[in-house]
This record gives structure tokens, sequence and C-alpha cells, in this order.
């Protein structure tokens, strides 16, 4: 479930600020993204519970220059317009408008 999305030639592992150079001998940047895998995988699979399509939205694992992982949300300004409602809903109480 993880990866950029549609550009198959980035799915898979992806450190940030790799394209500066900032790989350090002995820091394993794997694992760290290897967790941050699990839980973007959790997180899409939260995505598409809700009806969202992972090709407009979706969790991607990546690790930062220590080694840490992350997870990034990425996707379309209208899906995360309503992510962002339904997180807004949840954090009324479920009062307010999805």
């Amino acid at each position: 479930m993880t990866g950029t999305g549609e550009d198959g030639l980035h799915d898979g592992l992806d450190v940030a600020g790799a394209d500066f150079g900032l790989w350090v001998a002995g820091v394993d940047y794997v694992a760290g993204w290897r967790h941050a895998r699990e839980t973007a995988d959790r997180l899409n699979r939260a995505l598409l519970a809700a009806g969202f399509e992972l090709s407009e939205m979706r969790a991607v694992a990546s690790s930062d220059e220590d080694g840490r992982g992350l997870v990034r949300l990425t996707g379309w300004t209208a899906p995360a317009d309503r992510l962002a409602g339904l997180l807004e809903a949840v954090a009324d109480g479920g009062h307010g408008a999805v």
C-alpha cells in the first residue's frame, strides 16, 4: 500500500533529504522506514475504510536524516479538505458537519 501513488518508479524506500546527500554512514535508515511503512499501511487502510481512493490521498513512508521513520500524507486538495472535515467532526464530538 505504500509508495507515492501512481508513479511506480518511486514506490518503496524514500528517505527525506536523500536528494541533498544526507546519507550518513552507520545510520539505519531502513529500520525507521520499515516502521513508517507499517504505520503508513495502517493509515492507508483507514483511509480506504473511510471511502478515500489512494490515488487521491495516501500515506507515504520515508525516513529522515537521523533514520527516524516519517509518514507523509499526500493528496489532492479536495480529498484533503474532506479529511479535514472528518477530523474536525471527530474533534467536535461528532456534532460537526462533514
